[in-house]
Protein backbone atom coordinates (compact mmCIF):
# COMPACT_ATOMS: atom_id res chain seq x y z
CA UNK A 1 0.00 0.00 0.00
CA UNK A 2 1.28 3.49 -0.90
CA UNK A 3 0.01 6.58 0.95
CA UNK A 4 0.47 10.28 0.23
CA UNK A 5 0.60 12.66 3.21
CA UNK A 6 0.29 16.39 2.52
CA UNK A 7 0.90 18.25 5.80
CA UNK A 8 2.83 21.47 6.53
CA UNK A 9 3.36 20.87 10.26
CA UNK A 10 6.78 19.22 10.31
CA UNK A 11 6.29 17.59 13.72
CA UNK A 12 2.97 16.04 12.68
CA UNK A 13 4.45 14.93 9.37
CA UNK A 14 7.42 13.32 11.10
CA UNK A 15 5.12 11.58 13.59
CA UNK A 16 2.91 10.17 10.82
CA UNK A 17 5.90 8.99 8.79
CA UNK A 18 7.60 7.26 11.72
CA UNK A 19 4.35 5.65 12.94
CA UNK A 20 3.08 4.35 9.58
CA UNK A 21 6.31 3.43 7.75
CA UNK A 22 6.16 -0.16 9.05
CA UNK A 23 2.68 -0.59 7.54
CA UNK A 24 2.78 1.43 4.31
CA UNK A 25 5.07 3.12 1.83
CA UNK A 26 4.76 6.83 2.64
CA UNK A 27 5.32 9.74 0.27
CA UNK A 28 4.98 13.17 1.83
CA UNK A 29 5.20 16.89 1.16
CA UNK A 30 4.44 20.09 3.06
CA UNK A 31 3.59 22.12 -0.05
CA UNK A 32 0.11 22.28 -1.57
CA UNK A 33 1.19 22.63 -5.20
CA UNK A 34 3.58 19.70 -4.92
CA UNK A 35 0.87 17.73 -3.14
CA UNK A 36 -1.51 18.30 -6.06
CA UNK A 37 1.13 17.20 -8.56
CA UNK A 38 1.79 14.00 -6.61
CA UNK A 39 -1.93 13.27 -6.14
CA UNK A 40 -2.52 13.75 -9.88
CA UNK A 41 -0.19 10.84 -10.66
CA UNK A 42 -3.03 8.59 -9.41
CA UNK A 43 -0.70 6.01 -7.86
CA UNK A 44 -1.83 6.12 -4.22
CA UNK A 45 -4.13 3.89 -2.24
CA UNK A 46 -5.18 6.78 0.00
CA UNK A 47 -4.28 10.45 0.60
CA UNK A 48 -4.04 12.20 3.98
CA UNK A 49 -4.59 15.88 3.34
CA UNK A 50 -4.30 18.99 5.50
CA UNK A 51 -6.55 21.90 4.51
CA UNK A 52 -4.38 24.91 5.38
CA UNK A 53 -1.30 24.49 3.18
CA UNK A 54 1.28 26.78 1.55
CA UNK A 55 0.60 27.77 -2.08
CA UNK A 56 -2.54 25.66 -2.53
CA UNK A 57 -5.16 24.66 0.03
CA UNK A 58 -6.18 21.07 0.68
CA UNK A 59 -9.78 21.68 -0.35
CA UNK A 60 -8.59 22.97 -3.73
CA UNK A 61 -6.39 19.89 -4.14
CA UNK A 62 -9.37 17.64 -3.42
CA UNK A 63 -11.66 19.60 -5.74
CA UNK A 64 -9.12 19.41 -8.57
CA UNK A 65 -8.43 15.67 -8.38
CA UNK A 66 -12.14 14.84 -8.13
CA UNK A 67 -12.80 16.97 -11.25
CA UNK A 68 -10.03 15.01 -12.98
CA UNK A 69 -11.79 11.74 -12.15
CA UNK A 70 -9.28 10.59 -9.52
CA UNK A 71 -11.24 8.67 -6.89
CA UNK A 72 -8.41 7.87 -4.47
CA UNK A 73 -9.80 7.86 -0.91
CA UNK A 74 -8.97 11.17 0.81
CA UNK A 75 -8.88 11.84 4.53
CA UNK A 76 -8.82 15.46 5.67
CA UNK A 77 -6.48 15.98 8.63
CA UNK A 78 -7.12 19.48 9.94
CA UNK A 79 -7.60 21.80 12.92
CA UNK A 80 -10.88 23.04 11.43
CA UNK A 81 -13.33 21.29 13.73
CA UNK A 82 -16.72 22.92 13.18
CA UNK A 83 -19.67 20.88 11.93
CA UNK A 84 -19.90 23.25 8.97
CA UNK A 85 -16.28 22.53 8.01
CA UNK A 86 -16.85 18.77 8.23
CA UNK A 87 -20.00 18.90 6.13
CA UNK A 88 -18.21 21.03 3.54
CA UNK A 89 -15.33 18.54 3.42
CA UNK A 90 -17.58 15.54 2.85
CA UNK A 91 -19.63 17.38 0.23
CA UNK A 92 -16.41 18.15 -1.65
CA UNK A 93 -15.63 14.45 -1.87
CA UNK A 94 -13.58 13.65 1.24
CA UNK A 95 -13.97 10.08 2.48
CA UNK A 96 -13.04 10.79 6.10
CA UNK A 97 -12.29 13.75 8.34
CA UNK A 98 -10.08 13.73 11.43
CA UNK A 99 -9.46 16.75 13.64
CA UNK A 100 -6.13 17.80 15.19
CA UNK A 101 -4.94 16.93 17.77
CA UNK A 102 -5.46 13.24 17.13
CA UNK A 103 -4.18 9.83 18.22
CA UNK A 104 -1.86 8.09 15.76
CA UNK A 105 -3.54 4.75 16.47
CA UNK A 106 -6.92 6.23 15.51
CA UNK A 107 -5.40 7.56 12.29
CA UNK A 108 -4.00 4.12 11.43
CA UNK A 109 -7.32 2.39 12.08
CA UNK A 110 -9.17 4.95 9.97
CA UNK A 111 -6.70 4.45 7.14
CA UNK A 112 -7.33 0.70 7.29
CA UNK A 113 -11.09 1.34 7.15
CA UNK A 114 -10.67 3.55 4.05
CA UNK A 115 -8.54 0.90 2.35
CA UNK A 116 -11.08 -1.83 3.12
CA UNK A 117 -13.96 0.23 1.76
CA UNK A 118 -12.07 1.01 -1.43
CA UNK A 119 -11.15 -2.66 -1.90
CA UNK A 120 -7.41 -1.99 -1.68
CA UNK A 121 -7.11 -3.92 1.59
CA UNK A 122 -8.52 -7.43 1.83
CA UNK A 123 -8.72 -9.62 4.91
CA UNK A 124 -7.23 -12.79 3.48
CA UNK A 125 -4.50 -10.92 1.56
CA UNK A 126 -4.98 -13.14 -1.50
CA UNK A 127 -5.51 -11.93 -5.06
CA UNK A 128 -6.66 -14.50 -7.63
CA UNK A 129 -6.66 -13.74 -11.32
CA UNK A 130 -6.86 -16.45 -13.96
CA UNK A 131 -4.07 -18.93 -13.22
CA UNK A 132 -2.34 -16.50 -10.84
CA UNK A 133 -2.64 -16.32 -7.06
CA UNK A 134 -0.81 -13.62 -5.10
CA UNK A 135 -0.55 -13.61 -1.33
CA UNK A 136 0.13 -9.96 -0.56
CA UNK A 137 1.06 -10.71 3.07
CA UNK A 138 3.60 -13.48 2.51
CA UNK A 139 4.44 -12.00 -0.93
CA UNK A 140 4.17 -15.38 -2.62
CA UNK A 141 3.13 -16.00 -6.21
CA UNK A 142 1.48 -19.22 -7.32
CA UNK A 143 0.82 -20.02 -10.97
CA UNK A 144 -1.36 -23.06 -11.65
CA UNK A 145 -0.74 -24.05 -8.04
CA UNK A 146 3.07 -23.92 -8.33
CA UNK A 147 5.00 -21.55 -6.09
CA UNK A 148 7.15 -19.16 -8.13
CA UNK A 149 10.21 -17.34 -6.81
CA UNK A 150 9.87 -13.69 -7.74
CA UNK A 151 11.90 -10.65 -6.74
CA UNK A 152 10.37 -7.86 -4.68
CA UNK A 153 9.79 -5.20 -7.35
CA UNK A 154 8.50 -7.76 -9.86
CA UNK A 155 5.94 -8.84 -7.27
CA UNK A 156 5.03 -5.19 -6.62
CA UNK A 157 4.48 -4.53 -10.34
CA UNK A 158 2.36 -7.66 -10.77
CA UNK A 159 0.28 -6.82 -7.68
CA UNK A 160 -0.29 -3.27 -8.96
CA UNK A 161 -1.30 -4.55 -12.40
CA UNK A 162 -3.70 -7.14 -10.97
CA UNK A 163 -5.25 -4.61 -8.59
CA UNK A 164 -5.90 -2.36 -11.60
CA UNK A 165 -6.95 -5.09 -14.03
CA UNK A 166 -8.67 -3.76 -17.12
CA UNK A 167 -7.25 -0.25 -16.61
CA UNK A 168 -4.40 1.29 -18.56
CA UNK A 169 -1.41 2.13 -16.38
CA UNK A 170 1.13 4.50 -17.90
CA UNK A 171 4.85 3.92 -17.60
CA UNK A 172 5.01 7.03 -15.46
CA UNK A 173 2.41 5.64 -13.04
CA UNK A 174 4.26 2.33 -12.74
CA UNK A 175 7.59 4.08 -12.23
CA UNK A 176 6.29 6.51 -9.60
CA UNK A 177 4.36 3.77 -7.79
CA UNK A 178 7.14 1.17 -7.66
CA UNK A 179 10.36 3.20 -7.64
CA UNK A 180 9.08 6.52 -6.25
CA UNK A 181 9.55 10.16 -7.18
CA UNK A 182 13.03 10.40 -5.68
CA UNK A 183 14.50 7.40 -7.49
CA UNK A 184 17.68 7.98 -9.51
CA UNK A 185 16.64 5.19 -11.90
CA UNK A 186 15.33 6.17 -15.35
CA UNK A 187 11.81 5.37 -16.51
CA UNK A 188 13.21 2.82 -18.99
CA UNK A 189 13.52 0.43 -16.06
CA UNK A 190 9.76 -0.15 -16.34
CA UNK A 191 10.15 -1.82 -19.75
CA UNK A 192 13.00 -3.97 -18.41
CA UNK A 193 10.92 -5.24 -15.49
CA UNK A 194 7.80 -5.81 -17.60
CA UNK A 195 9.96 -7.92 -19.94
CA UNK A 196 11.27 -9.93 -16.96
CA UNK A 197 7.75 -10.42 -15.64
CA UNK A 198 6.49 -11.63 -19.00
CA UNK A 199 9.39 -14.11 -19.18
CA UNK A 200 8.27 -15.61 -15.88
CA UNK A 201 4.62 -15.77 -16.95
CA UNK A 202 5.56 -17.16 -20.37
CA UNK A 203 6.73 -20.42 -18.79
CA UNK A 204 3.12 -21.04 -17.76
CA UNK A 205 1.39 -19.67 -20.85
CA UNK A 206 0.29 -16.50 -19.04
CA UNK A 207 2.53 -13.87 -20.66
CA UNK A 208 -0.39 -12.49 -22.70
CA UNK A 209 -2.04 -11.34 -19.47
CA UNK A 210 0.06 -8.15 -19.70
CA UNK A 211 -1.01 -6.13 -22.73
CA UNK A 212 1.14 -3.33 -24.15
CA UNK A 213 -0.82 -0.21 -25.02
CA UNK A 214 1.49 1.33 -27.60
CA UNK A 215 2.75 4.78 -26.70
CA UNK A 216 0.87 4.76 -23.37
CA UNK A 217 1.67 1.89 -21.01
CA UNK A 218 0.26 -1.47 -19.97
CA UNK A 219 -2.95 -3.24 -19.05
CA UNK A 220 -3.54 -6.48 -17.16
CA UNK A 221 -6.33 -8.40 -18.91
CA UNK A 222 -6.99 -12.13 -19.10
CA UNK A 223 -10.26 -12.35 -21.02
CA UNK A 224 -13.91 -12.43 -20.05
CA UNK A 225 -13.93 -16.17 -19.48
CA UNK A 226 -11.74 -15.83 -16.40
CA UNK A 227 -12.47 -13.93 -13.23
CA UNK A 228 -10.16 -11.96 -10.97
CA UNK A 229 -11.07 -12.31 -7.30
CA UNK A 230 -9.98 -10.99 -3.93
CA UNK A 231 -10.38 -13.51 -1.10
Amino acid sequence: MRILVVEDDKLILQSINSSLKNYYTIDSTSDGEEGLYMAEQNIYDTIILDIMLPHLSGDKILKTIREEGINTPVMFLTAKDSLEDKIKGFKMGADDYIVKPFYIEELRIRIEALLRRSGALVYENVLKCGELELNTKSRELLIKGEKIEIKSKLFDILEYLVNNKGAILTKEQLFDRIWGFESDTTINIVEVYIHKLRKILEQYGCHNYIKTIRGVGYMFKIGDENKCLKD
